[in-house]
């Protein structure tokens, strides 16, 4: 259900902000209908929210609009941010309202210099416009007017906008000053008047103070305003977990002795995302799940290694399949005690729909079985290993990083299609960039002449597809560099999935660049497999895998 996502944050959240807030609520409930309320990060002991549950009146609980504490989001921001978006989400799919409300922080004694700038974040992860409230209490309209204008950049650094703004706490002829001073601005600004939201009927006041200050239709105009939500990472993550649950599948996890893939199939059965299979012995996976504190578990299907009824059909599957290469029974059965060979037999047989590996073993044990009995699309030349790096306000792909060392022109073409159909599996438009250390014949020598061809074979067999070849990093990326070095190309600039010449510069370039701008690199997906298999890095945190076996549903799908 699409609808309107509104923040209200401020420097310094107190009065003017709660008065502001109320009267935001109040008056999307009479234009829009339903309306929730969400507080990103509060205290468990302040009131102020169940004033703004009552003004929404759509039987709102407080559980339902909260997110973490002020403390967690100081003390860890990356993993409450996470949190919030997941908590957020599950409330919106609750409530299906027209429009959702997010509050930021309230004032704390305990200073936090980041505070803003978190909310701003939020704002961001949310896809929501802001309303910014600025206090009038102690500054001119110049000072006032500086103050918009450094939150404004903050706002439009962490990847939102801008789009109205309350000058609170006004007294005397304040409110006509301000609004003179900011006439021809360039949001809307209202001037709000001071009230003490500790006096008594202080919300009635409060409602009038806003109702008598902001002209109801510039409101609704400015909430309206054309605006191209970011995507963050943390909003991307969490949109592969809802996508995944569209259309459930059932991922096969052969390490289940390794206590960071049961904490993920955890998270993602106690959601129902995926239906998960466990590789394993049921008794003793449950109970390492028990000392972890994991509740959710025993809603996974779990298959013993050891199963004779299971290993027989596999046996007789796996002669035929390799029977071109003289694999016997006896040899059979020594190959399924390998926990990915099983693994991927699961698949083969229909069991499970993807498997997810690599948290112990290593890329090849993971690949080599599944190019022996998967084998690849019948399009697909080769395999080809693709990671989505989710940068502060968008997603772009990157390959082949993985798997094929030093590719011919034909491979690359072939990698970059299937990076294209990868880009589109999860919802980007693809404008495709084959990278080079020339840009369209500034440079000569063989390297370019490969990336030429590679070129040139992706417009054969793809002439609709959008793309750019040879391009360097900074052409293709910077509308400004590419208005020198590819003047009049309409995809040089704006290219989201790039295609490095080698492996050797596609993984040196998505480890640098995850590493020095702190996107989020999610792979590698195994490309042109024709059921997918997907491999972990050994150092995988919990949340990577997590993000690994949501978007392996979503290829299955």
């Amino acid at each position: 259900m699409s609808h309107l996502n509104v923040s209200i944050i401020s420097p310094e959240p107190g009065n003017g902000r709660n008065v502001v807030a109320l009267g935001v609520v109040q008056a999307l409930s009479q234009e829009l209908g339903r309306v929730g309320v969400f507080r990103p990060a509060i205290t468990k002991t302040e009131t102020y929210t169940g004033a703004l549950l009552d003004a929404a009146n759509i039987g709102q609980t407080r559980g339902q609009a909260t997110g973490v504490t002020p403390r967690d989001a100081r003390m860890d921001p990356e993993l409450s941010r996470a949190t919030i978006v997941a908590r957020f989400t599950e409330t919106e799919a609750q409530l299906e309202p027209a429009a959702m409300v997010i509050v930021g922080s309230d004032k704390s004694n305990v200073g936090d210099p980041a505070r803003f700038a978190f909310n701003a974040e939020v704002s961001a992860d949310l896809r929501a416009r802001i309303l910014l409230t600025v206090c009038t209490i102690g500054r001119t309209p110049d000072e006032v007017q500086q103050t918009i204008e450094t939150c404004t950049q903050v706002c439009t650094n962490a990847g939102t906008a801008v789009v109205g703004v309350f000058v609170t706490g006004c007294r005397d002829d304040q409110a006509d000053r301000i609004a003179e001073h900011f006439r021809d601005y360039a949001v809307p600004v209202w001037p709000v008047a001071f009230v003490d939201m500790d006096e008594p009927d202080a919300l009635r006041k409060a409602q009038d103070a806003f109702s008598a200050s902001v002209d109801m239709s510039s409101l609704m105009d400015a909430v309206h305003t054309p605006f191209t939500p970011p995507m963050t990472p943390f909003a991307f993550q969490y949109s592969l977990l809802g996508r995944a649950k569209d259309h459930k599948k059932t991922i096969v996890l052969p390490e289940s002795s390794d206590d960071r893939i049961l904490k993920s199939a955890d998270y993602l059965l106690k959601r129902d995302v995926v239906d998960i299979i466990l590789l394993g012995e049921r008794d003793a996976i449950l109970e390492r799940g028990r000392q972890m504190d994991l509740d959710s578990l025993d809603k996974a299907r779990f298959q013993s290694m050891n199963d004779e009824s299971m290993l027989a059909t596999m046996v007789d599957k796996l002669c035929q399949l390799r029977a071109k290469k003289g694999m016997t029974p006896e040899q059979a059965r020594a190959t399924l005690r390998d926990m990915s060979y099983f693994g991927t037999m699961m698949i083969v047989l229909g069991h499970a729909d993807g498997m997810v590996s690599g948290a112990i073993n290593s890329t090849a044990n993971t690949v080599r079985p599944a190019l022996q009995l998967i084998k690849t699309k019948p399009d697909a030349a080769c395999v080809s290993g693709a990671f989505l790096m989710c940068f502060k306000d968008h997603v772009a792909v990157f390959a082949d990083c993985a798997i094929n060392t030093n590719p011919d022109a034909a491979t690359l073409a072939d990698i970059a299609i299937q990076s294209c159909d990868t880009a589109r599996a999860f919802g980007l438009e693809p404008r495709l960039g084959m990278l080079s250390y020339s840009t369209l014949g500034s440079g000569k020598g063989p390297d370019v002449d490969l990336v030429e061809q590679a070129t040139q074979l992706v417009v054969q067999r793809e002439p609709q597809q959008p793309v750019v070849g040879p391009v360097q990093f900074d052409a293709a990326v910077s509308p400004t560099v590419a208005s020198i070095k590819a003047k009049g190309n309409d995809v040089a600039g704006h290219v989201n999935v790039f295609v490095f010449p080698d492996l050797t510069a596609g993984n040196i370039g998505y480890k640098a660049v995850q590493r020095t701008s702190g996107a989020v690199a999610i792979g590698p997906i195994l490309q042109g497999l024709n059921k997918p298999v997907n491999d972990l890095s050994r150092g995988a945190e919990v949340q990577d895998i997590i993000n690994t076996i949501a978007l392996t549903a979503i290829e299955a799908q």
